[in-house]
Order: structure tokens, then C-alpha cells, then sequence
């Protein structure tokens, strides 16, 4: 762990996948003593709650907070709506596996959190070039919710300002790979399936699936993911 003073303190987003494993390596490497936040949001791929617990343990967060918030109460989305069944392969627009909102209430908690800790970075693993289509994942939304951060907090109005990190958001997957292999990441640690079983192991047919795999033949490296 790094030892902690509110300057060099960060919250990073962990949902327990690839990418936010890699994020979660940059921001020690940059440094910072960093509070991993993961939402319990009662999603279809509640193995990856565990595979956050373990990434968090194995690259030494000063805390791993687990949040509930029931994004089932709205639905629409397969990975909130088990009526939904998760696509096996990509479609034309924006799937449905695309969860309403979800990146900007993940954000707004890990403000709070931020603001509470006295933090002022915020590290998310969105990307926008291997990805699945979403519009909370691209360089505009990230812009716009910092700029919205340092408006709606008591800690932006009075100067000490915001800054979210999006550092793989025009990384593709295999360059996020190898970055995370330089610093370290157990990706074998990850669950990015959208359809894992209870243990964490991974369909091989869904579009997170599809894109991690991908990832790991470009980059020229064994890929790690148990499959059932």
C-alpha cells in the first residue's frame, strides 16, 4: 500500500474485469493510495464482485468498498433483467446490454466517496475503441461529468477541483493487456463475462467475451480465462 495523505489519495472504479484491473495498476503506479469502489447493482454477472474482491487484495488498495444500489428496480438491460437474454454476438446500435445510466451513477457515487475522502482524482476503465457501442464510455461523456464535478461539489466551487482519469479510453484491448502485464495485473484474477456461472467462468459467446479473447490473441499472449 502507499502510504495515504488526502493529496495522493484516489478512488478507482473496480467492477472486478479486465479493464479496470489495468486502471486500478495505473493509478498505484502513478502513485496514488487507492479506495477501489465496486457496485453491487444487482447485475446477472454477480461473480465479478469477487473477482473485484480479489483484484483489490492483490494490488494492495487502502479500501475496497462494496455498494449496493438496485439497478433490477428499472431494468432495461440484460445484465439487469435476467428476461433479457444476453446477445452471443454483435449487432447493428447500441446493445442491450448497455445498462441505462450506469456510468454516470457510478461516477456520482465515486464523487461522493471522492469528496468524503478528500480525494480529487477518479480513475474509470471506460474505453471507446474496443468496446460495445456504449455512450457513457467515449472522451465526451468523461469531459463532461468532470466538468459537472467541479460545479456540483462543495470541493470544485471552492477550487480544489476534480479530475477524472480515463487513462484506456483510446487504448485497444490487446495495448490494455500488455500495459497491465508491465505493471503486473493477475488478469486470471478478472471475470469480464457478461454471462459467467456463480464460479466466475465465462461463456466464450458473449460480446465482452468475444472482445477479451480478441485482446489476448493481439496481443500475442495466452489468455488466462476459465471457460466453462
Amino acid at each position: 500500500m502507499t502510504h495515504s495523505t488526502n493529496s495522493n489519495r484516489a478512488v478507482v472504479l473496480l467492477s472486478g474485469g479486465l479493464d479496470s484491473a489495468t486502471v486500478l495498476a495505473i493509478a498505484r503506479e502513478q502513485g496514488f493510495a487507492c479506495y477501489a469502489l465496486s457496485m453491487d447493482y444487482a447485475q446477472r454477472h454477480h461473480s465479478e464482485l469477487a473477482a473485484a474482491g480479489r483484484v483489490a487484495r492483490s494490488l494492495g488498495v487502502e479500501r475496497h468498498q462494496i455498494v449496493p444500489i438496485a439497478l433490477d428496480a428499472f431494468g432495461g438491460s440484460a445484465l439487469t433483467d435476467l428476461s433479457i437474454q444476453v446477445p452471443e454476438a454483435g449487432g447493428e446500435g447500441i446493445p442491450v446490454t448497455y445498462v441505462p445510466a450506469r456510468n454516470t451513477i457510478f461516477l456520482s457515487l465515486a464523487l461522493g466517496w471522492a469528496e468524503v475522502l478528500g480525494a480529487r482524482d477518479i480513475f474509470i476503465g471506460v474505453n471507446a475503441v474496443d468496446y460495445s457501442g456504449y455512450p457513457d464510455c467515449r472522451p465526451g461523456f468523461i469531459s463532461a461529468f468532470e466538468a459537472l464535478a467541479n460545479l456540483a461539489t462543495k470541493a470544485g466551487v471552492e477550487g480544489a477541483g476534480f479530475r477524472i482519469h480515463a487513462p484506456l479510453i483510446e487504448l485497444t484491448k490487446a495495448e490494455i493487456i500488455r500495459r497491465g502485464v508491465e505493471l503486473g495485473v493477475d488478469y486470471a484474477l478478472t471475470t469480464s463475462c457478461y454471462n459467467a456461472d456463480e464460479t466466475g467462468a465465462a461463456c466464450g459467446r458473449c460480446d465482452s467475451c468475444r472482445l477479451r479473447a480478441q485482446g489476448f490473441r493481439e496481443a500475442g499472449m495466452a489468455d488466462p480465462t476459465r471457460y466453462r
